[in-house]
């Protein structure tokens, strides 16, 4: 059991090295935000992009009960 887990780990160590990371590893001389600068660069594109998903559902959303309560009503007459 300890051979499987120390076998599994080392895989997990092997593959975090061959993973793109959003900072480099080996500049270790820049520090604060600018070491993560791609990552925060990235986030607030998934965030801006979240908020126009959103507001394009919720517009279309409007916009359909509108068009299906004026169909409704047409019908009901």
């Amino acid at each position: 059991m300890i051979s499987k887990v120390s076998t599994f780990l080392g895989e997990v160590k092997s593959e975090l090295r061959k993973a793109s990371w959003p900072w480099e590893p080996s500049s270790s001389n820049i520090k604060g935000f600018r070491k993560y600068k791609e990552l925060i660069d990235s986030t607030v594109v998934v965030l801006i992009s979240m908020i126009l998903l959103a507001g394009f559902v919720a517009l279309s959303d409007i916009l359909l009960k509108e068009a299906v309560g004026f169909i409704t009503m047409l019908g009901g007459k």
